[in-house]
């Protein structure tokens, strides 16, 4: 018995693949990962950005030294932003 989709079923996908940001190739949890690594301190706040014209993620860090600071984590590669 083969298996078909609906045409519903079929507009139903169509929409969720488009609804799906492309660019969020890594999410926000493991941005918040890779700053915590890069500075060893408390993720504050994590939010889409743009550096360059590419996409990245803008990490607001609570550093050990109790300094705040704002990391860009590149949204393709994981790394922070130079």
């Amino acid at each position: 018995m083969k298996a078909t989709l609906s045409l519903p079923a079929l507009l139903l996908s169509a929409l969720m693949l488009a609804a799906t940001p492309a660019w969020a190739q890594l999410s926000r949890d493991e941005a918040a990962a890779a700053a915590q690594r890069a500075t060893g301190g408390r993720v504050l706040q994590v939010e889409p950005a743009e550096q360059s014209g590419r996409r990245a993620w803008r990490v607001k860090v609570l550093t050990p030294r109790g300094e705040v600071r704002v990391i860009l984590i590149d949204a393709e590669g994981g790394r922070p932003s130079r």
